[in-house]
């Protein structure tokens, strides 16, 4: 069975990093699908979230990083992904989660919605708060990879 990890990924944090190094002993295929999300705000743009997520995960030889837009369960269908995991951090992301595997599923019965939750360590990290910090020039290094700690560090001196 393969899975899809959709989500902005802006930036890619250890808790991601995390939740898809666990996913990849679950299932043979895995792919970080990095949405377009072109009505959002980004600090970095689609090419780079992609590379900074591909550089984090190169040593998982069963997930991959695409770039996708549109519907989710389109690009699920299209790459032959049965399943779409999506992590629950604390008890207030549930209802906009359910919410969504909900639509998902009625949109596409055949792909089925997955929820993990993140190790203990990493139940407060969020991509919007470590890029608000980071923007605010505090340093985030322990919660993010290497690769993007870097590219955080050089939008500060740009």
């Amino acid at each position: 069975m393969n899975a899809m990890y959709p989500g902005t990924f802006d930036p890619f944090t250890n808790g991601h990093c995390d939740l898809v190094q666990r996913v990849a002993r679950l299932y043979d295929r895995v792919v970080v699908a990095v949405a377009a999300s072109p009505g959002k705000y980004t600090l970095f743009d689609i090419e780079q979230r992609v590379a900074l997520a591909g550089a984090a995960l190169a040593d998982l030889d069963n997930v991959e990083v695409i770039a996708y837009q549109g519907l989710t369960v389109d690009f699920a269908r299209q790459h032959e992904l049965g399943v779409i995991i999506r992590g629950l951090r604390a008890v207030s992301d549930f209802e906009f989660e359910f919410q969504l595997a909900s639509m998902n599923r009625r949109l596409a019965e055949d792909v089925e919605t997955v929820f993990l939750t993140p190790t203990e360590q990493f139940t407060f990290v969020s991509s919007s708060l470590i890029r608000e910090i980071a923007e605010l020039g505090g340093d985030v290094s322990e919660f993010v990879p290497a690769a993007v700690s870097k590219a955080l560090s050089e939008l500060k001196k740009a």
